[in-house]
């Protein structure tokens, strides 16, 4: 991959953490001059990395080049988990009865970790239990499960910070940890059973309340984002 085909990867993959974590809503401008300045790369580069988040369904691009994080409909987010939930089903069946003890593991640690942060900000529980699912996608080793996996749970990200009510991680994590528990026995039943419950109990979260528009500071709310881009490779 190119210099700058790493650059649009590394902006695109700090423009979705943000989105993941909240710091980016629904509606926000995203102008290229701007992103260009807080990565430190062209105008070119930032509309390359708008317009690949666009493809993805993570930003709208408007006239006289302006972009903004996009704001899913009520229609789009029932569909968009619908999407979700039969992808994730075909993980289940990809996987039961077929988790090395690595791979178990690499989980069951990443379920410590969304344990520990659920005294800590929101943000972070959701982006750890975001990661959980991209894990089980990239364990079936199938690239194409796995980016319509990760484009899809992004985009249920951007509509959870949209719609969603304040809840408990902690129905989450056990929930976790219980599909783990069901892939490890080849249950591959089980799992989907308990992924489909697991992912419409998130979407049941996700309810008509538009949340209170805030000032927004692009450069200040993307300075760790931008941060996280530099040091990827």
């Amino acid at each position: 991959m190119s210099e700058n085909g790493d650059r649009v990867g590394s902006i695109c993959r700090a423009l979705r953490r943000a989105i993941v974590e909240r710091a980016l809503a629904p509606g926000d401008r995203l102008p290229e001059d701007a992103l260009g300045e807080r990565f430190g790369v062209s105008r070119t580069i930032a509309r390359q990395a708008l317009g690949r988040l666009a493809g993805e369904g993570l930003v709208d691009l408007r006239r006289n080049r302006i972009s903004v994080v996009a704001t899913p409909s009520w229609d789009e987010a029932r569909d968009t988990f619908d999407v979700r939930i039969g992808l994730e089903r075909l993980v289940m069946r990809r996987l039961a009865g077929r988790l090395s003890a690595e791979q178990r593991q690499t989980l069951l640690d990443q379920i410590k970790r969304e344990e520990d942060a659920r005294s800590g900000p929101e943000a972070v529980s959701i982006r750890l239990a975001t990661e959980f699912h991209l894990m089980l996608a990239e364990m079936t080793g199938s690239p194409v499960l796995s980016r319509y996996v990760a484009e899809v749970a992004y985009r249920c990200a951007l509509i959870l910070s949209l719609y969603s009510r304040p809840h408990s991680s902690d129905c989450a994590v056990s929930e976790h940890r219980d599909v783990v528990a069901a892939l490890v026995e080849g249950d591959a039943e089980c799992a989907s059973t308990l992924m489909d419950h697991h992912l419409d109990a998130v979407a049941e979260r996700a309810r008509i309340v538009p949340q209170t528009p805030r000032e927004r500071d692009l450069a200040r709310l993307l300075a760790p984002y931008v941060e996280s881009a530099d040091g990827v490779a």
